[in-house]
C-alpha cells in the first residue's frame, strides 16, 4: 500500500471521528478497576478508546517469557491460559515453532516488512491510534502502515480469505469491545520467537479500559491444526500522553540482499539517502 493511500485512508478515519466530542469528564483512577465508567463519544453512550496507545511490555520478543538481554528488558509470559504460561502446541506443531525459533534472526516475516497480523500488532514495541466514532471503530499501526476496520458483528465473516490482518468483526459487551477475528494468513508469526498458527487461527479479542490511561488487551485464541486447545493472552496498553505523540510513517527499503527491511526514521546513515541516490542514477541513464 501506497504511503498516499494509507494517509488518505487514516485521515478518512480521523474526519468520522474528529466529529466526536467527549460528553462526560473520564472518571478517576480507582483501584476497582470493575468500576471504573470511561468517558462517551458524542452519542452519550458508546466508550471512548480514541488514542495512541502503547504496551510497555517485551512481550513482542516471546509471549511465552523471556530473559533480559541485549538491551531489552524481560518479560513474563502473558498466555495466562493454561496457568503454566505455555502455549497448548500439538507435539508436531511445536517441532516447526522451534524450527522457527532457531532460524529467527532472518526468517521473522515482520523484519522482512510484513504485516505483523492480530494479534502481535497489540504488543509491538510501536505504537498505534484508535480512531473512532460511535458506530465505527478503526485501528492504525505504525508498523509497517498496518490498520484495521472492524466491521459490525451483523456483517457475516469474508469466506476464503486470506489476509495479513484478517477479517474483524465487532459488538459492544457494556463497555468492553469483543472483536472475532478469521482469515489470516498463516505467514507471519505471534512474536519474534518463532510461535505461530495455521489459517484456520481464530481468536476472540476483548479490549477494555481499566482506567482513563489504561487499557487491557485479552485474546482467546484457537487452531485445531497447531493447538492442543484454546488459550489465552492478556496484556495492558498505556495511553501515550507526550505532547504532540503522533504514529509516524514506518518506511521499508530493499537492502543489498533484494530483501525488504525497515529504516528507522532517526537514522541518518540509513538507506533512504543511498536508495534515493539510485533512483537518481536510474533516472539519468
Amino acid at each position: 500500500m501506497s504511503a498516499v493511500l494509507y494517509t488518505r485512508l487514516v485521515a478518512r478515519w480521523i474526519v468520522a471521528a474528529a466529529v466526536c466530542c467527549t460528553v462526560a469528564a473520564c472518571a478517576p483512577t480507582t483501584n476497582n478497576s470493575a468500576s471504573f465508567s470511561p468517558a462517551r463519544l458524542w452519542d452519550g453512550k458508546t466508550p471512548d478508546f480514541r488514542g495512541i496507545w502503547q504496551a510497555s511490555s517485551t512481550a513482542y520478543v516471546n509471549i511465552e517469557g523471556h530473559r533480559g538481554e541485549n538491551g531489552v528488558a524481560a518479560s513474563a509470559s502473558v498466555v495466562v491460559d493454561p496457568p503454566d504460561g505455555k502455549i497448548p502446541y500439538r507435539t508436531e506443531a511445536l517441532a516447526k515453532r522451534n524450527e522457527n525459533y532457531q532460524a529467527r534472526a532472518t526468517a521473522d516475516p515482520s523484519l522482512k516488512c510484513y504485516q505483523a497480523g492480530v494479534p502481535r500488532a497489540t504488543y509491538l514495541a510501536t505504537p498505534l491510534q484508535i480512531l473512532q466514532s460511535p458506530n465505527n471503530f478503526a485501528i492504525a499501526y505504525q508498523e509497517n502502515h498496518a490498520f484495521r476496520v472492524f466491521h459490525p458483528e451483523s456483517r457475516p465473516h469474508f469466506d476464503a480469505a486470506d489476509w495479513w490482518m484478517g477479517d474483524t468483526r465487532y459488538r459492544w459487551d457494556g463497555d468492553t469491545l469483543v472483536a472475532d477475528v478469521v482469515a489470516q494468513t498463516d505467514q507471519h508469526w505471534l512474536d519474534q520467537a518463532g510461535n505461530y498458527h495455521s489459517t484456520d487461527f481464530h481468536l476472540i479479542e476483548r479490549y477494555k479500559l481499566t482506567d482513563a490511561d489504561t487499557l487491557e488487551y485479552e485474546a482467546v485464541m484457537e487452531d485445531p491444526q497447531v493447538y492442543t486447545r484454546p488459550w489465552t493472552i492478556k496484556t495492558t496498553l498505556h495511553r501515550v500522553k507526550e505532547p504532540g505523540a503522533r504514529i509516524i510513517e514506518d518506511e521499508c527499503l530493499d537492502d543489498e540482499h533484494g530483501v525488504r527491511r525497515h529504516v528507522s526514521p532517526y537514522d541518518r546513515a540509513s538507506l533512504l539517502e543511498h536508495d534515493y541516490s539510485r533512483w537518481k542514477e536510474a533516472a539519468s541513464r
